[in-house]
């Protein structure tokens, strides 16, 4: 297991050998328990309706709904919480996240989008379809992602952890469909599973990550508990060089991007 060294998590070698052969890993202890409880209020302060966000960047990823009661969302998003929460830029996990890409994906990695996913106990609705998040981004030729997802509460099996399908990232990217009748009514990609896979699920701990690999296979099932929530942070990185190119098609991650913007994206995308 790494260790923490300061604001950098040291990676071992069996941790980036398992990222490169499966397409994801699971750090352990990667935040303190203080260094978590210090994003629980803002976290809670966004899912209240109390920070503003503009539009679509808070809404529902499984009906697609925004402007209305956050706290009835089935799977609570909020895109780019940085932006909206500027106090948060250059937090420790940013920092953490950050020597994690590098040594796990090389020097030259920048944050390229942040995140936060939530699941409300009881909501069995809470389903995250499988997908790839490469269906979402732009193709280019450095290929290096290291999306890292932070437990804010213990992710079980019960509320809902992530799943992964190891060794997807190798093949190529799957078809996707918009979840809803079409990508203006409904952001959310998915692509199914097949009869021969075998998709494990990967419980982690509060202060724990997993960080995977852009062409993994990844979903996750809804909140069947009845007292526990499933809080994530995620920060995802990528080259500079692939950043630099998607903010040149004005391409933030934003949901309110312009659609013009997200047809011309949605033209790059891998379809080897």
């Amino acid at each position: 297991m790494g260790t923490r060294d300061g604001n950098r998590y040291v990676v071992t070698d069996a941790e980036k050998e398992r990222f490169e052969r499966d397409g994801y890993v699971h750090l352990a202890g990667v935040l303190t328990e203080d260094e978590v409880a210090d994003l629980d209020p803002v976290y809670d302060a966004f899912m209240r309706g109390e920070i503003d966000v503009t539009g679509r960047d808070l809404y529902d990823m499984v009906s697609g709904e925004f402007g209305t009661d956050p706290s009835e969302y089935a799977i609570f998003n909020v895109m780019l919480p940085r932006k909206y929460h500027e106090a948060w830029q250059g937090n420790i996990f940013e920092q953490v996240g950050h020597t994690i890409a590098e040594q796990l994906c090389g020097e030259g990695m920048t944050l390229d989008f942040d995140q936060l996913l939530a699941k409300q106990p009881g909501r069995d609705d809470a389903i995250f379809a499988w997908h790839q998040d490469q269906a979402y981004w732009i193709n280019t030729d450095d290929r290096r992602t290291a999306t890292c997802w932070l437990a804010i509460d213990d992710s079980t099996v019960e509320n809902g952890c992530m799943q992964f399908l190891p060794g997807s990232h190798l093949e190529p990217v799957r078809p996707h469909r918009p979840a809803g009748a079409s990508r203006e009514e409904q952001h959310t990609l998915v692509t199914d599973l097949r009869e021969d896979d075998h998709p494990v699920e990967v419980p982690i701990r509060r202060g724990d990550i997993t960080v995977h690999n852009e062409g993994i296979m990844h979903g996750s099932g809804g909140n069947v508990s009845a007292s526990s929530r499933r809080r994530a942070y995620i920060n995802a990185y990528r080259s500079i060089e692939t950043v630099r190119r998607e903010r040149e098609l004005g391409f933030t991650h934003s949901h309110n991007d312009d659609q013009t913007v997200l047809n011309q994206v949605d033209g790059l995308l891998a379809t080897e």
